[in-house]
């Protein structure tokens, strides 16, 4: 990645604009992976601001071969291309997400809609997935109040992470602020040191790749 500048890519799923403790550890995760360096460059989803949801026509769309599709039809895919290439061009993602009913939020699953597209982010082979998107990594903040992740009614944890290994991202790290109902300020503050750890970690091995170049 010599020469070139490192991309982050953050997906904002909390659809709360103000006092959301997902976007704040998101805030932290992104400056801890460098994300304030002039030489990185940080692409922000916020999926507050809008997305759309998958239908007959836009399913039809996108199985018309690309160079059959008609105009109105590239522009139902637009969005979705969109969403796409940020995958494509991030080399690290963090995804900030919180926990709604035991699973992940309406918004943040149509974007899993849009960003899963036979043979652009996954193919199948013998009959097997093969996900497209590898050589990158991911950062998941998962938040909740009462639900505990990883615990039999956390819908959420296991679904985003298959879902990041079935399109081929499988270097994946979970922030797990989950149970914030009992012990709000621990479970921030243990998040936080969680994310500097990171950090430091993300700069070690930036030190060690510049010695070996």
């Amino acid at each position: 990645m010599s020469g070139t500048p490192k991309t982050i890519l953050r997906v904002d799923a909390s659809m709360r604009k103000t006092k959301s403790v997902s976007r704040r550890l998101a805030d932290e995760m992104v400056a801890a992976l460098g994300g304030r360096s002039q030489d990185v460059e940080v692409v922000i989803r916020d999926l507050t601001c809008g997305i759309g949801l998958v239908n007959d026509a836009w399913i039809d769309s996108d199985r018309t071969p690309e160079e059959m599709r008609t105009q109105d039809q590239r522009v139902l895919l637009a969005q979705s291309d969109a969403l796409v290439s940020e995958l494509q061009a991030a080399d690290d993602i963090v995804i900030a997400v919180p926990i709604y009913n035991f699973s992940v939020p309406a918004a943040f699953k149509a974007w899993i809609d849009l960003v899963c597209r036979t043979d652009i982010t996954f193919v199948y082979e013998n009959d097997k997935p093969r996900g497209l998107l590898a050589d990158k990594r991911a950062f998941v903040v998962i938040t909740s109040g009462g639900t505990l992740g990883r615990s039999e009614i956390d819908y959420s944890s296991g679904y985003v992470e298959h879902i990041l290994s079935f399109i081929g991202i499988t270097d994946v790290t979970f922030v797990d602020v989950t149970g914030l109902s009992k012990n709000r300020r621990k479970v921030i503050a243990d998040a936080s040191k969680t994310i500097a750890k990171i950090g430091e970690g993300a700069s070690t091995n930036q030190r060690n790749l510049s010695a070996a170049e």
